[in-house]
């Protein structure tokens, strides 16, 4: 227990410092969520780039993928040996979260079910509150 504390609480320092700040005209500091760049173009023989909507995000990179993984690492250290298919899989998570799912935390925990690695849903609810905290905050 006192890993996931440690981990939530460097993960959440990892979201503030992806976070810009702007002053007002009065200068007054306020928090604006740094702008992502838009949806990469699929690799695909068709090359279109990923549908608007979806509420899939743009694949994270630098200190956000890093936070992402740390957030899925949390939850079992196993999920991350292959990281490609844990960043995939956190951003098909986000358009669940987005997209109203009737259970999210079933959803993460059969999605994040790889690798011989089976979650409960108190564990995709883990992964979930690290999701929230890092690649797709609530909107």
């Amino acid at each position: 227990m006192r890993i996931r504390i440690i981990t939530a609480a460097a993960v959440a320092v990892v979201a503030v410092t992806a976070v810009g700040c702007s002053s007002d005209k009065d200068g007054d500091v306020t928090s604006k969520p740094a702008k992502s760049a838009a949806p990469e173009a699929s690799a695909t023989a068709g090359g279109g780039g990923e549908a608007e909507g979806t509420g899939i995000p743009p694949e994270p990179t630098g200190a956000e993928r890093d936070a992402v993984l740390a957030a899925v690492h949390d939850v079992n250290g196993k999920l991350t040996h292959d990281e490609e298919k844990a960043i995939d899989a956190a951003r098909n998570q986000c358009a669940s979260l987005d997209g109203g799912a009737k259970d999210p935390d079933h959803d993460a925990a059969q999605r994040f079910s790889y690798d011989g690695v089976t979650l409960t849903d108190e564990d995709g609810g883990h992964i979930n509150f690290g999701l929230r905290k890092t690649l797709c905050p609530e909107s």
